[in-house]
Order: C-alpha cells, then sequence, then structure tokens
C-alpha cells in the first residue's frame, strides 16, 4: 500500500536512511496490538516497515476519545517524529494493526547517524520538510475536502487498505463515523455520487 506522503518520494535520502536502519537496526515482529510508542511516555524509536502497518493513536484531552491520526505501511518509516530524538513524551500511541515486521534505532543511534557529516546532516533537513509537508497536506485535507472526497484520496493512496484495517479506524483516520463510512461505500457500491 502505497499513500500520497510515502518516503520513497525522497530518492536518495530514503535509499540511505533505509539501508542504515536495515544495517543498524534491531530487527523486531510485532503482534497485532503491540505497541512501538505509547502516548505521554518517552518516545525513544524509530522503525524501517519491512511488512506490516502501524497506527497512531492521540486520545482528546477533553474525553480521552482515541483519534487514528496517521498510519504507516510496509517500505515506510513508524516514529513520532521528532520527539523520539529527545526522548520527550509521545504524542500518539504507535500500534501495530496486524503482525508486522521492522528495524528499529533509538533516537539516539539516529541523531548521532545524522552528526556524522554535512550529507547526513542535509539529509535530516530534507526528511524534516517532507514530514513538514506531510503534516500540511494531512491538514489541508482535513479542512478543505469532504467526507467522500477524503475517502476517495485514501483509496487512490491506500487501495488495499479497507482489506486489510477495520473500518473504524478508517472512519477515525477520515474524522468521520464509522456510520458516514458506511453510508459513503454503500453510495459508492451503488453508483451515487
Amino acid at each position: 500500500m502505497e499513500q500520497k506522503y510515502n518516503i520513497s518520494s525522497l530518492g536518495l535520502e530514503f535509499d540511505k536512511l533505509r539501508a542504515y536502519c536495515k544495517r543498524e537496526g534491531e530487527a523486531l515482529t510485532f503482534s497485532k496490538g503491540d505497541l512501538l510508542e505509547r502516548q505521554g511516555e518517552p518516545a525513544k524509536w524509530i522503525a524501517y516497515v519491512e511488512s506490516g502497518c502501524f497506527k497512531y493513536v492521540t486520545r482528546s484531552f477533553s474525553d480521552n476519545k482515541p483519534h487514528t491520526t496517521w498510519f504507516s505501511f510496509k517500505g515506510e518509516f513508524v516514529a513520532d517524529y521528532p520527539r523520539f530524538l529527545y526522548g520527550r513524551p509521545a504524542q500518539s500511541t504507535i500500534e501495530a494493526m496486524m503482525p508486522s515486521r521492522i528495524r528499529r534505532l533509538s533516537g539516539e543511534d539516529l541523531k548521532n547517524y545524522f552528526s556524522q557529516d554535512i550529507e547526513t546532516m542535509e539529509m535530516r533537513a530534507i526528511i524534516s520538510e517532507h514530514i513538514l509537508c506531510q503534516f500540511h497536506e494531512r491538514y489541508i485535507d482535513l479542512h478543505c475536502t469532504t467526507p467522500r472526497e477524503r475517502y476517495d484520496l485514501l483509496m487512490q493512496r491506500c487501495p488495499g487498505i479497507v482489506n486489510e484495517l477495520p473500518l473504524n479506524a478508517i472512519a477515525s483516520f477520515l474524522n468521520i463515523t464509522p456510520k458516514t463510512i458506511s453510508m459513503l461505500r454503500r453510495d459508492i457500491t451503488y453508483g451515487k455520487k
């Protein structure tokens, strides 16, 4: 599955970071429901997802209701960036949505890697800019598109997502109710716009 925000658009920087994670990262297998990070606790990790999927869940301050805010799929990185670089409290709980394999590094390991030379420092800047663009596009999508448009965009980005993830997680990510997503799917099935 590929998202609009897939980090592969970074080209060479992505290849170097992926190679570093594969070479230096700890190989781990996660079961469905296992946590990489827990909201409020010091964030520690970045991982390259070799297989599987992770969701980011943030609980609201007012009613403690969970909101799915992001996904990381096979071929992408999963981290509470930049909080893991400094051990700051994680803003989201990061949970495996299915059995997953990762290559995990600590924030300290990655900071040391980025500080090696000017090339790795530039890589850090490019990756940071890419992440900023991802969040800006997500923010615009949430404010300037209809629920149907958000659903269609997600299906274009990740065509197989409905076969992989529960509808309530997809609905939360789209900032709509499960009932709304069911109505959208019904309308799509029966050809309504």
